[in-house]
């Protein structure tokens, strides 16, 4: 058997990861600034985590959600802590389309209203729902195409509220994302965050913000949306949540009401997954990596603000869009194959996408901003 053939390969096995580094089966050693899409916040294989999931293997791996699991108690106490969100509800998943799936359902129950509104520029996974409120008609297949779901333009108030005036009594709810990741690091303006919440409230539109990569101090905030002070009544989020190990979370405002059987998995928050964010959670808090992704998100900013062909640069803490004035990709290439660095691309071809582990250290990005620098000066 072979495999599915749906992922463009870089011709590197990565064996061995440490911190901000992985190692491949040649021995060659890389800087990884982009964690795997903006999975590993806590750097690769941190001890406290390592020790974590090896002492849960002595105990018990997995069980179903028939029986009581107290680790799923002890990280929605942490993750509300933390987050400052201690009065929402936790469900936990597997992965950020099924956070979304869950969240676009649970608004639909709410409600009892049927249609989603969403935005150009989104994406909110590959499952059915999730595909059809994502914004690449490549990925979407004829199956998931639905006049239910209403696309409007990023950070366009003005359309925004004429699909409201139009069609406000039937959706069930707006789904956005805290920051667009694949759509090329889009922060979306205060007023149109304000915008979509006043009109949220006035035609009881359920709000969905989409904290899948921009969530777990990724922006500098726990959230990205929580610096504008806005109350989403559900956040879905997964990423960076387990630092590679697959898990999501919707945090549900407690204005809804659960029942028996409303929602469920057979993997969701079962004993290695809560045990894995449970320490993920310890070390953002022990370590202050909210504190350190502003810092050094601020940082690499300012050193490379002034390197030649970088149009604009869009930042919120360590998720940083470099727009360069041309394709990324010769860029990025040589950034991997010249100086063995890990950067990310976007669906906008000139954008350059930066997500590193939220511990890096000032001299890991200054090996990023010494690379970046040479090759923007010998293109």
């Amino acid at each position: 058997m072979n495999l599915f053939n749906v992922y463009p390969l870089f011709n590197i096995n990565p064996i061995k990861a440490q911190g901000s580094f992985l190692w491949d089966d040649k021995g060659k050693k890389y800087l990884d600034f982009y964690g795997g899409h903006a999975v590993i916040s806590i750097g690769h294989n941190h001890p406290h985590y390592q020790n974590h999931l090896k002492e849960q293997l002595d105990k018990i791996s997995f069980y179903s959600n028939s029986v009581q699991n107290k680790l799923q108690t002890e990280l929605a106490e942490k993750l509300g802590k933390l987050s400052g969100l201690e009065d929402y509800n936790l469900f936990l998943c597997n992965s950020g389309a099924e956070a979304n799936e869950n969240a676009l359902k649970l608004a639909s129950f709410h409600n009892g209203k049927n249609k989603v509104l969403y935005f150009s520029g989104s994406f909110h996974g590959r499952t059915s729902a999730a595909v059809s409120v994502t914004d690449n008609p490549k990925i979407v297949a004829p199956v998931n195409y639905d006049e239910r779901f209403i696309k409007s333009e990023w950070n366009n108030i003005e359309q925004l509220e004429k699909v409201f005036e139009k069609q406000g009594s039937e959706i069930s709810s707006v789904i956005i994302e805290g920051i667009q990741g694949v759509g090329g690091i889009m922060i979306p303006t205060a007023g149109f965050l304000t915008k979509i919440k006043e009109l949220c409230e006035k035609y009881n539109v359920v709000l969905i913000l989409d904290e899948v990569q921009s969530g777990y101090g990724r922006s500098g905030y726990f959230f990205a949306h929580q610096e504008f002070g806005i109350e989403a009544d559900i956040i879905t989020t997964a990423k960076g949540m387990g630092n590679g190990f697959p898990i999501g979370g919707v945090l549900i405002h407690p204005k809804f009401q659960a029942s028996n059987g409303l929602l469920g998995t057979t993997f969701g928050g079962n004993h290695l997954a809560c045990v894995a964010a449970i320490a993920v959670l310890d070390v953002m808090k022990d370590e202050n990596l909210i504190g350190n992704a502003q810092e050094m998100g601020e940082y690499i900013e300012n050193e490379i603000k002034n390197f030649p062909h970088i149009k604009t640069i869009r930042r919120k803490g360590l998720m940083i869009g470099i727009e360069l004035d041309r394709d990324c990709s010769e860029v990025r290439s040589s950034l991997l194959y010249n100086h063995h660095i890990f950067t990310g691309n976007s669906n906008d071809k000139a954008v350059l996408r930066i997500l590193p582990a939220l511990n890096i250290k000032k001299e890991e990005t200054d090996l990023f901003i010494s690379a970046l620098k040479e090759v923007l000066e010998n293109i």
